[in-house]
């Protein structure tokens, strides 16, 4: 029971990271129908950028909050320079795999291969109570900030005249545009959260991982679109329940079955989504709300 709490602990921290990359995938699908293969690529480049403005200033913070600036940068130069000529979804899906070329092939030409560590900002020691081994600050920190990031991006569609015109712009862009919304702009400023969001995501993850090097976010973008096409690609909610549900598998499957038995666990877990709910476990909810 103990060993139990604690992996389900664990994978509730590690679901959340997930579940908040996933979210990335989601807000772009919603805004321009594009899966964004180079997603991973994206938030390595600014995983960099951070822990390089970490180590100058010393500051934790300070480096997330420079990696997440540039994610949104790289977001808006990656939609006006690259994916705005995208005229087809395959067309999209095959510009973003040469994006992800490119990324990680002048990553490892500039950096090398070799991992760079990256400590967390408090301890990740887990506590002990009454024998029983629950979590680390560290996991408490990750998922304070990425459920406080989500609830703040609801808000932001929920509440806001920026987040109603994002969501009308990608669910009737023509109607939008005919009410005078930019919708080529809207696109943009979902390009440009979406890679905000995976930034961060990125750098709540690395510091429990070896550490950081040019394919340092490659399984956390698979997991990632798992989680996407599980919860339902149109639904924000979706990649919440589903990120913490995916954490929590692969938690317990690899603490009593082992890691080599994680990634069967997570493709049949796709597998059974794609054959009996194709469309995702709750985007039927999500798609009535809109």
């Amino acid at each position: 029971m103990d060993r139990f709490l604690f992996l389900v602990g664990t994978g509730v921290a590690r679901g959340t990271v997930t579940a908040l990359f996933a979210l990335s995938l989601v807000l772009i699908w919603r805004a321009a129908r594009i899966v964004n293969f180079a997603a991973g690529a994206m938030a390595v480049v600014t995983a960099y950028v951070a822990v390089g403005v970490a180590h100058a200033t010393g500051g934790w913070w300070w480096g997330a909050l420079a990696g997440v600036v540039a994610g949104g940068l790289l977001g808006w130069l990656v939609e006006r320079g690259v994916m705005r000529f995208a005229t087809t979804p395959l067309g999209g899906v095959i510009l973003a795999i040469g994006l992800v070329m490119v990324l990680q092939s002048a990553l490892g030409i500039l950096v090398g291969p070799q991992y760079v560590p990256v400590a967390p900002p408090v301890s990740d020691r887990p506590w002990t109570v009454a024998g029983v081994p629950l979590g680390s600050p560290y996991d408490v920190l990750t998922v304070a900030v990425a459920l406080g990031l989500m609830l703040g991006l609801r808000l932001l569609f929920t509440r806001t005249t920026l987040g109603l015109q994002l969501r009308a712009s990608a669910f009737a862009p023509e109607v939008s545009r005919l009410l005078g919304v930019r919708v080529a702009r809207m696109r943009t400023v979902a390009w440009v959260l979406a890679s905000a969001v995976a930034a961060l995501a990125a750098l709540l993850l690395l510091p429990t991982e070896l550490g950081l090097n040019p394919h340092a976010t490659d399984v956390l973008f698979v997991l990632a679109f798992t989680v996407a096409v599980v919860g339902g690609l149109d639904s924000p909610g979706g990649a919440l329940v589903a990120g913490l549900g995916v954490g929590v598998l692969m938690s317990l499957v690899t603490g009593y079955l082992g890691a080599s038995a994680t990634p069967i666990a997570v493709l049949a877990l796709l597998v059974v989504v794609l054959l009996v709910r194709p469309q995702g476990l709750v985007a039927g909810v999500e798609a009535r709300r809109a």
